[in-house]
């Protein structure tokens, strides 16, 4: 994942926002404002982009996004409960139609038991209560490239919601027809007349 990749997508989300009319706000800890940074990065942003909030701190993440103390300490700063905290404490703050939160360990430090190096789970909530949560595990590839991956994937993942909840597809005849194969028809037997015997 390179910046180009970050850049082309950058574009592609402004554009569908803006089309759709929707704002953005972004809430991270370990990319430190990068995702907000390669969004601001493209010309013309500021219709779309309403602010970024850098929580690096847990004190950060509650005065600043409202993360509940309880959160944190059950569940840990590198979490899908933190991250999903902090994703709609910026939607609220902000005001905006999707909020994205970016929460990991980008290395080479700060892995724990269950959460290694490479460990980032990202959140994205919408105004209409759709939220998305993902987590990924880059590895130990280098702090610089977990952060980098860390902007690609959480571009993507404000794509998905910023496209709008998809309906259903429809199922095709030829599935159909699998599920409810027709049963072939025996054809009737013409019925044979049968002669009366002669009478005696």
């Amino acid at each position: 994942m390179s910046g180009s990749d970050a850049r082309a997508l950058s574009r592609s989300l402004l554009d569908l926002c803006r089309m759709r009319k929707l704002t953005v706000a972004t809430a991270e800890s370990c990319t430190g404002g990068l995702v907000a940074g390669a969004l601001t990065d493209i010309p013309g942003s500021s219709d779309v982009i309403d602010r970024g909030f850098v929580t690096y701190s847990n004190e950060a993440k509650r005065a600043m996004l409202g993360v509940k103390a309880t959160t944190l300490a059950t569940f840990g700063a590198v979490s899908k409960e933190t991250a999903t905290a902090m994703a709609i404490g910026a939607l609220e703050k902000a005001g905006v139609d999707l909020a994205v939160s970016i929460t990991g360990i980008a290395g080479p430090g700060g892995a724990t038991p269950g959460k290694p190096v490479g460990l980032v789970h990202f959140a994205v909530a919408a105004r209409d209560g759709r939220i998305l949560h993902r987590e990924c595990r880059f590895g130990a590839i280098g702090r610089s490239t977990v952060r980098q991956r860390s902007v690609v994937e959480a571009l993507r993942i404000l794509m998905e919601l910023a496209r709008g909840p998809q309906p259903p597809a429809k199922p095709r005849r030829e599935a159909a027809s699998r599920l409810h194969p027709r049963v072939a028809r025996t054809p009737r037997r013409s019925a044979v007349k049968r002669r009366r015997p002669p009478r005696p």
